[in-house]
C-alpha cells in the first residue's frame, strides 16, 4: 500500500470541533492561528445554510477565532456553486436565510415563485406552511428539488430544532420527490470545497465531530479524517458505523501540532 502524502490543506467543521454553543473550544485559536503563519490551504465547513460568510466571520471574531471571509465555506455556497454548474443564469424558489439567497443572487440566479427552474430548500427558524406549500406545488409542477443539506435536526439553546432535512422530508411525502443534497455527507461539499482551494484529496485532511456527516464525507472525497470527541459522536458509538476515521483525538488540540 502507497504511502499517503503529507497533509498540505485542510478542511474542518465548525460547531463541534472550532466552538461549542458559543464558546470556543481548547485548541482552536492556535490550530487557526498554525494554518495562517504556516500559509496552510484550508476552509471552515459548515451545512448550517443560514448565514453567509460575514455572519459566520463576526461572530468567530467575536469568540476570538479570526478566520477570513474566504475561508469560510456553507452549504448554501455549496448549493450555489452546484447549480451554477448545472444550470447558469437559472431561476429558484428559496426558502431560507440570507446565507442561502445572497448566495444564489451571487451566481446571477434570479429569485421567484413564477415557474422556477429549481426549488431550494435550506435552513430557516420560520418554516412556514405557506412557503412548504408553495414549494409542494411548484415540484408538483415540474420544479427540480435541491436541498442544502439533510441534518434532520438543528442546536439551540433550548433544545433541538427541527432542520432542513426534517422539513425535506416532509415535501418528499407530499410530492413524491427526492431532493439532492449537496451539503455534507455529500462530497460535493469537498470536492467543490477543494476545487476553491487549488487543494487535492490525497494531500488534504477533514476534521469534524460527526461520523455521518464530517467523516463520510471526508472519507468519499479521498481525503484523510480525523473525529474529535468533543462533538456529535462520542468515542463509543465509532464502532457502530461500517466505516472509521484515520484517526480518533479527543480535540482540535491534539491536531494543531499536525499543521
Amino acid at each position: 500500500m502507497s504511502e499517503r502524502k503529507p497533509i498540505e490543506s485542510w478542511l474542518t467543521d465548525m460547531d463541534g470541533v472550532l466552538i461549542h454553543e458559543g464558546v470556543p473550544i481548547p485548541g482552536a485559536e492556535e490550530f487557526i492561528k498554525r494554518l495562517k503563519d504556516k500559509d496552510r490551504p484550508f476552509l471552515v465547513l459548515t451545512n448550517n445554510s443560514i448565514y453567509t460568510p460575514r455572519d459566520l466571520q463576526a461572530r468567530l471574531r467575536r469568540m476570538g477565532l479570526d478566520v477570513p471571509v474566504e475561508n469560510i465555506w456553507t452549504s448554501a455556497l455549496a448549493t450555489a456553486q452546484f447549480l451554477d454548474d448545472q444550470r447558469p443564469g437559472g431561476t429558484a424558489y428559496a426558502i431560507g436565510e440570507a446565507g442561502l439567497t445572497t448566495a444564489l443572487h451571487d451566481i446571477g440566479y434570479v429569485l421567484t415563485d413564477h415557474d422556477p427552474d429549481y426549488v431550494v430548500l435550506g435552513e430557516t427558524r420560520t418554516y412556514s406552511f405557506e412557503a412548504m406549500t408553495k414549494a409542494v406545488r411548484l415540484i408538483n409542477g415540474g420544479a427540480r428539488f435541491i436541498a442544502t443539506n439533510p441534518d434532520e435536526t438543528g442546536p439551540s439553546t433550548e433544545g433541538p430544532l427541527p432542520a432542513t432535512g426534517s422539513v425535506a422530508a416532509l415535501i418528499t411525502r407530499a410530492t413524491g420527490k427526492q431532493p439532492y443534497f449537496a451539503g455534507k455527507p455529500n462530497p460535493l461539499m469537498m470536492r467543490t470545497g477543494l476545487n476553491r482551494l487549488g487543494a487535492h484529496s490525497e494531500s488534504s485532511a477533514m476534521i469534524g465531530d460527526r461520523m455521518d456527516t464530517d467523516v463520510l464525507a471526508g472519507m468519499e472525497a479521498g481525503m484523510r479524517t480525523y473525529l474529535v470527541l468533543t462533538g456529535s459522536t462520542g468515542k463509543d458509538q465509532v464502532e457502530n458505523y461500517p466505516f472509521r476515521p484515520s484517526e480518533v483525538v479527543n480535540s482540535i488540540a491534539d491536531i494543531v501540532d499536525l499543521v
